[in-house]
């Protein structure tokens, strides 16, 4: 989504890296460009205005101007104050000391609310809670088959009342039924319309009463821009939030409302959307987010995303191969399942420090994985423990067998000794240089 920005921001701020002095006039113009970069993302002007006398600021001091590496230090304010910008440190939600736990998902029509209210059920699950849904959304008719069908498909719990166009008669059934149940976190997906207004503002009101909620969160669209920031100083006149869940945030926004929305109304974003699959919702992170834009990557998201793909045992068995330097196809399969599961590549990819900037633009074909699995299950279980096994004759029955050429196998078996390289060395305790792998991969 930051990709523009991301670009602009690091091309200024790479041209002050390479000088060994900086004068004024030096950061005013880097402060022009700035500027410039962030309203083209959709950035709020207010927003704007201040962040960029903020950085200036900081950059004129004495600390910066006498500096030895005057151009980290620059660097190193701006990602301070885009952290600062977006809301400094994590900001999880509230449990409540007594269980259940009520969350209310608020916004308008189409913005994601009832997929949201699916995805942060089963990130709850995942740590150890047990929640429930309410589908409290009267108003749009497919709402309540929406969330019935979600819920189904992961596994959870959802009350609803055809019955009734009452919202708040189904909230309080769904509240009652889920802490019968010994449910200790609800979350009730409440009605949205195309604009904010009167009747929608006391629907809510009247649901919110009912409810009483740890948490309320307001769901916005990051694909409408500055008319997602419009949104939330609306609700934020009439509805006291606590934080934002921002979907679409995998899209092509240029990310005016994840810069805005914090400085314009004091709520911070608390959760991203970042793809359509229903595992990926996360805790956003400014600190994190803020290193992506300026393309020094995110690795702590990369290491938690590993984590999540593969299991305890897997991660270990895993590493006692590589650490002996053995990478054979079974292990191959078992990183690439590992590796789709942790989201779609591109994305992936750009949390790798040094290597999102080289890949942009270069248009990563999800279906190769596809093919890639396909050569390797054609494979017998005895080929794939013993590469070196797999002769001329070989190749060709894989080829048959997975649909592919013989080229493409060919490329498979070299990518894969590329890869127990990498891995032997990593197994010594010397990194190698991801750049010029990406280099050969290239060629």
């Amino acid at each position: 989504m930051f990709d523009t920005l991301s670009d602009k921001l690091q091309a200024t701020l790479g041209d002050l890296r390479g000088r060994g002095r900086l004068s004024e006039e030096d950061l005013s113009a880097a402060a022009r460009e700035i500027r410039l970069a962030l309203l083209e993302a959709d950035v709020n002007l207010r927003v704007v205005k201040e962040f960029v006398a903020k950085v200036k600021e900081r950059a004129l001091g004495a600390d910066v101007l006498k500096s030895l590496t005057p151009g980290q230090q620059v660097v190193k304010i701006v990602h301070e104050e885009l952290t600062a910008l977006m809301g400094s440190g994590g900001s999880r939600l509230a449990f409540a000391g007594r269980p259940p736990t009520v969350i209310l998902l608020a916004g308008l029509q189409g913005s994601g609310k009832t997929t949201t209210a699916a995805k942060l059920a089963l990130l709850l699950r995942k740590e150890g809670k047990s929640p429930a849904l309410v589908a409290a959304d009267l108003q749009r008719p497919a709402a309540i088959d929406q969330l019935d069908q979600l819920g189904r498909q992961i596994q959870i719990p959802v009350y609803l009342d055809r019955g009734t166009q009452d919202p708040v008669q189904v909230t309080r059934h769904g509240l009652e039924q889920a802490e019968a149940q010994g449910r200790d976190v609800v979350i009730v997906d409440t009605a949205g319309r195309l604009h904010v207004d009167e009747e929608l503002m006391d629907e809510l009101a009247a649901v919110r009463k009912e409810a009483k909620p740890t948490n309320v969160l307001l769901v916005l669209d990051a694909m409408t821009g500055q008319d997602a920031v419009s949104v939330a100083e609306a609700f934020a006149e009439r509805v006291a939030f606590d934080g934002v869940v921002l979907t679409k945030l995998d899209g092509d926004a240029r990310g005016g409302a994840a810069l805005s929305v914090k400085a314009v109304t004091g709520m911070p974003v608390k959760l991203a959307s970042t793809g359509e699959k229903l595992d990926q919702l996360e805790y956003f992170h400014p600190d994190r987010m803020a290193s992506r834009i300026l393309g020094m990557g995110d690795v702590l998201t990369l290491i938690e995303r590993a984590e999540a793909a593969a299991g305890e045992d897997d991660q270990e068995a895993m590493e006692k191969r590589l650490r002996a330097g053995q990478f054979t196809f079974d292990d191959f399969l078992q990183a690439q399942r590992m590796l789709r599961k942790m989201g779609p590549l591109q994305s992936v990819v750009g949390m790798i420090p040094g290597l999102g900037k080289q890949m942009r633009g270069v248009n990563v074909d999800e279906r190769e994985l596809g093919r890639v699995e396909a050569i390797v299950l054609s494979m017998t279980p005895e080929e794939r423990r013993q590469p070196d096994l797999i002769n001329g004759s070989r190749r060709q029955r894989i080829a048959r067998g997975s649909g592919t050429s013989v080229q493409q196998v060919n490329q498979l078996l070299s990518a894969r000794k590329q890869m127990q390289k990498m891995m032997k060395q990593i197994g010594r305790g010397k990194m190698p240089n991801l750049q010029s792998l990406v280099a050969q991969q290239r060629r």
